[in-house]
């Protein structure tokens, strides 16, 4: 008896170690913040304390991580079979690279933030999207540019390297739709 409680104990501290799964339904965004109350919340925050609206935050992070707290980058493979590692370092809700979330947690003095927490994720899309207004003059509310400038850096964006990616900027253009239909329906269900 005493080995199935063990077992039952570990299988519980092990589920416990996984994350949020995403919300079931990611087309509404009521249903989101529904079932994941504190998004919301979290997403409030960032946008009263960067300017950043919510609806913007929630379209990014649907096509960054579709709200996969341990989303990662696909592994690379040599000759088809032999694993090189991921792409690249993005992890998390936001899908952050390690150095910007480094610049991120440094800048704002939180040594502790973790990728992986919707509070800690919002705040770093904030902190990013209120440096991108500053740097690149893009408007917060806009989320096409604003993905453009997420996806690509500063420096990238500056220098236009998206317009040589005709994918992207259909990815951008699909980002800036879905966080028009998130506010009609965030302002439908009263939640914004």
């Amino acid at each position: 008896m005493s080995s199935r409680l063990c077992a039952l104990g570990l299988v519980l501290i092990l589920s416990a170690c996984g994350g949020d799964s995403p919300p079931s339904d990611l087309e509404n965004a009521c249903a989101i913040v529904a079932q994941r109350p504190q998004y919301l919340r979290a997403m409030k925050k960032a946008e009263k304390k960067w300017g950043v609206p919510v609806a913007v935050q929630m379209a990014t992070i649907h096509q960054e991580s579709k709200f996969d707290s341990d989303a990662r980058t696909p592994h690379e493979y040599f000759l088809g079979v032999i694993p090189m590692g991921r792409q690249s370092s993005a992890f998390g809700y936001a899908q952050a690279l390690d150095g910007t979330w480094d610049d991120y947690k440094a800048t704002v003095g939180r040594r502790g933030a973790k990728r992986d927490n919707i509070n800690d994720a919002t705040d770093f899309m904030g902190w990013y999207m209120n440096t991108t207004a500053a740097k690149n003059g893009i408007s917060k509310s806009d989320a096409r540019n604003q993905y453009l400038a997420y996806h690509e850096g500063h420096a990238g964006y500056a220098r236009g390297n998206h317009y040589k990616k005709s994918w992207l900027l259909g990815v951008a253009d699909s980002v800036a739709a879905r966080a028009v239909v998130y506010d009609h329906q965030l302002r439908a269900c009263r939640r914004i």
